[in-house]
């Protein structure tokens, strides 16, 4: 069977272990399926997510000029302590930033290789956590706009990573830790301005099972640039990374925009 169509950030689904999905132009894949067998993947061209030109993709699926003129690319979006929404300030698009900063987010902290702290809208929970292929998470608080997340989890970087080992994630190095009680440790270093929504904030604790058959000892990342054409046996899935039995390792996020045909 063969499917064509342009990379995208796969859906997924919580569940007892969390299903994955890769759509594309004639048809999706239900990847938890096709653990175990054969898959070659070739890369055919480019499509930027924006303006859909076949266009070589800059960053996040965009080409060029559209990474520094779409609102979705905005800085605030790696740097939430950036927002400007809740001052009625434009970065790019005032109307998007409004929709988008001015609604519930949570800073949170997750385990997918050491303690991560970060910050996701409320919507994305918990897809967020699973996108980065983390274990356990735990939100610390609920706040109603991008900016006081962001400036919570600037504070908080003092005393966790803001980053995820993708190498480690992907060989499920993880350490043991108790995210409860990382919780209460975490809100002595809460700014002050945020500290009345840590008791409003409900403190569920979220555990992830990823459909693996074997954790690679050794992981080499796939590149369609230098490799346009590859074909592996998939042994799992996790955060939005593809696992072959060689140890070769696709990022289907950090692909997005790229035209591929698949062969399974």
């Amino acid at each position: 069977m063969v499917y064509e169509g342009v990379l995208e950030k796969m859906p997924t689904e919580f569940a007892a272990e969390i299903q994955y999905y890769l759509p594309l132009q004639n048809g999706f894949i239900h990847l938890n399926q096709i653990l175990n067998k054969e898959i070659q993947i070739q890369h055919t061209g480019f499509e930027c997510l924006s303006c859909h030109a076949n266009k070589k993709i800059f960053r996040q699926g965009f080409c060029y000029d559209c990474f520094y003129k779409n609102p979705e690319a905005g800085d605030w979006i790696m740097k939430p302590e950036l927002s400007k929404a809740h001052l009625g300030v434009a970065d790019r698009d005032l109307a998007y930033e409004q929709k988008v900063q001015l609604q519930p987010h949570i800073v949170y902290l997750a385990t997918s290789s050491d303690i991560k702290v970060g910050v996701t809208r409320k919507t994305q929970m918990p897809t967020r956590w699973i996108d980065q292929g983390a274990t356990g998470a735990i939100p610390l608080i609920e706040v109603p706009n991008r900016y006081l997340a962001g400036i919570t989890e600037v504070a908080l970087k003092d005393f966790y990573t803001d980053k995820t080992s993708w190498q480690k994630m992907l060989k499920n190095d993880v350490g043991t830790f108790d995210l409860l009680s990382e919780r209460e440790k975490a809100f002595t270093h809460l700014p002050d301005e945020v500290k009345p929504y840590f008791e409003t904030t409900a403190a569920d604790l979220f555990t992830f099972n990823y459909p693996v058959l074997q954790y690679p000892k050794k992981v080499s990342s796939l590149n369609l640039d230098k490799a346009p054409l590859y074909t592996g046996v998939l042994m799992g899935i996790k955060g939005q990374y593809l696992i072959f039995e060689d140890g070769t390792v696709f990022n289907i996020r950090s692909n997005e925009g790229y035209k591929v045909r698949i062969t399974l």
